[in-house]
C-alpha cells in the first residue's frame, strides 16, 4: 500500500531470497511450519495505520463497557463454563479486511474479533526474518503504541508471566506439540522461558495443578491458555481421562477460556461505527434483506470458518432452527491492494492487544497480516496460489 516500498521490494524479490527467508523461519525447528508464509510483508501507510488504531478504539468502547459481560453471558456454552473467570481478557484480536470506501479511500472493515491469544511470539520473529532476508528500510516497525521489540517482549512477559517465575507458568494446549501453531509455542518458549504442556500433562493435587519435568514436580500458578474447547468437543468423556479444567482450581488463567466466547462473532451485533459492517442476530432481523447477495450467514458456534454461507438465499435463513445462534452480516469487499508480480492480492490485518492483569486498559501491541487470492481468507481457500498466506505489516 506504499507504492515506492512495494515497487522496490518486488524489484529485488527472487525465489532464492524467499528460500533464504524460509530457512530463517525454520532455524532450530524440528518440523516444518504447518501453514503457508507469504513471499512478502505488507507496507502500511501512516493514514491507514491511524484508521486501524481508530477502529480499534471504537470497538474497545463496547468491550470495556460495564455491561459487556451481561450482554455476552449467552455466548458461553453451558458445558464449557469454567470457574474463576478473570475480570478482563488478556488478549484481544481484531481482524480487518482492507477495503475501498465510496470515496475511493482505503479503509479497514471489521471481519471478526476474538478474546484469545494469536501468534504473539511468531509475529515478532517473522518480522526479523523478513528484515534479515530482504532489503527494505530498517526503521519500519510492526509494533504499535511506541513499542519496539525489547519493550514488546517485556509487555508480553508482564501479560503472561506476571509476578511469577517462568517455570510456574505453563503454555497449555490439548496436544501442544502437534498443533499447526506449534511454531508460535516454540518461539514463545524461547522468548519468555515458560514450559509447554499438553492437557494430559496436567496433574491435580487437591485444588492445585502441577506438572512433572525431569522427575521434578512443579506447581502451576498460571496457565497461558491456548486450548480451544472445539478441539476436545468430539470426545464426551474427555474429562474422565484428563484433569477437568472447568472446576474451581487454585490457578490463574491467562486468558480465561470464557473470553474466547464473549469476544467473538457473538459480539458483532453489539458493535456500531464506520468500520463495522451491519450485523444482526438472525432472530432479531427486522426483515430479511432483499439484497442477500450483499450478506454472509455465519453460525456463532463454529471454528475456522466452518458452516459459513457466502451465497445466502432466503431459504437458508428460513431453514435455520436456532436463529439466535446465527448472525447475518453485511459482506465486506476486499480490495486487492498488495501488488504481486502478477496482479493484486487481498489483505487482512489483525491488530493484537495485550492486557496485563494489573493494567487499566489493553495496549495495542503488534499485528498479524494475511494475504489471499481465494474466495475467503484462510489456508483452505488459497492452496493453489503463491504470494498468499501469513505475513506481517510494517509501517513508519
Amino acid at each position: 500500500m506504499v507504492p515506492s516500498l512495494r515497487k522496490a521490494f518486488n524489484g529485488q524479490f527472487s525465489k532464492e531470497k524467499y528460500q533464504q527467508f524460509l530457512n530463517c523461519l525454520q532455524q532450530d525447528l524440528k518440523n516444518e511450519i504447518a501453514f503457508r508464509v507469504a513471499e512478502t510483508p505488507v507496507f502500511i501507510p501512516q493514514d491507514f495505520k491511524e484508521k486501524l488504531v481508530e477502529a480499534g478504539e471504537e470497538i474497545l468502547k463496547t468491550l470495556l463497557a460495564p455491561n459487556f459481560k451481561e450482554l455476552t453471558d449467552r455466548a458461553i456454552p453451558a458445558k464449557w463454563k469454567v470457574a474463576n473467570e478473570t475480570k478482563h481478557p488478556h488478549f484481544i484480536a481484531l481482524d480487518f479486511a482492507v477495503c475501498r470506501d465510496e470515496q475511493g479511500e482505503i479503509v479497514p472493515k471489521l471481519i471478526e474479533l476474538q478474546g484469545f491469544p494469536s501468534l504473539y511470539g511468531f509475529q515478532s520473529f517473522l518480522a526479523d526474518c523478513y528484515q534479515n532476508s530482504f532489503d527494505f528500510p530498517k526503521d519500519l516497525s510492526i509494533y504499535f503504541s511506541g513499542l519496539n521489540k525489547e519493550s514488546y517482549i517485556e509487555l508480553l512477559k508482564r501479560t503472561i508471566i506476571g509476578p511469577y517465575k517462568p517455570e510456574e507458568v505453563v503454555l497449555m494446549d490439548v496436544d501442544a506439540l502437534h498443533q499447526k501453531t506449534f511454531v508460535d509455542f516454540f518461539i514463545t518458549q524461547k522468548l519468555i522461558g515458560i514450559p509447554i504442556v499438553a492437557l494430559k500433562d496436567l496433574k491435580q493435587e487437591g485444588k492445585k495443578l502441577y506438572y512433572i519435568s525431569g522427575g521434578q514436580k512443579t506447581y502451576i500458578k498460571r496457565i497461558y491458555n491456548r486450548l480451544i474447547f472445539d478441539e476436545i468437543d468430539t470426545d464426551p468423556n474427555i474429562f474422565d481421562k484428563v484433569v477437568d479444567i472447568r472446576q474451581d482450581l487454585d490457578v490463574e488463567w491467562i486468558t480465561h477460556p470464557e473470553w474466547f466466547y464473549r469476544i467473538s462473532k457473538f459480539t458483532m451485533p453489539f458493535l456500531q461505527g464506520k468500520f463495522i459492517p451491519q450485523t444482526w442476530f438472525v432472530n432479531e432481523l427486522p426483515s430479511i434483506p432483499t439484497d442477500l447477495e450483499n450478506y454472509v450467514l455465519k453460525p456463532l458456534f463454529s471454528f475456522a470458518g466452518q458452516g459459513v454461507i457466502i451465497d445466502v438465499k432466503e431459504a437458508d435463513i428460513k431453514a435455520i432452527t436456532d436463529p439466535e445462534n446465527w448472525i447475518l452480516q453485511q459482506k465486506v469487499k476486499y480490495e486487492p491492494v498488495v501488488q504481486a508480480p502478477d496482479g493484486g492480492v487481498k489483505c487482512e490485518v489483525r491488530i493484537l492487544y495485550l492486557w496485563p492483569e494489573e493494567d487499566v486498559k489493553p495496549t495495542l501491541a503488534i499485528n498479524l497480516t494475511r494475504l489471499s487470492r481465494g474466495k475467503m481468507i484462510g489456508v483452505r481457500y488459497n492452496q493453489d496460489f503463491d504470494w498468499v498466506g501469513g505475513t506481517v505489516s510494517f509501517f513508519g
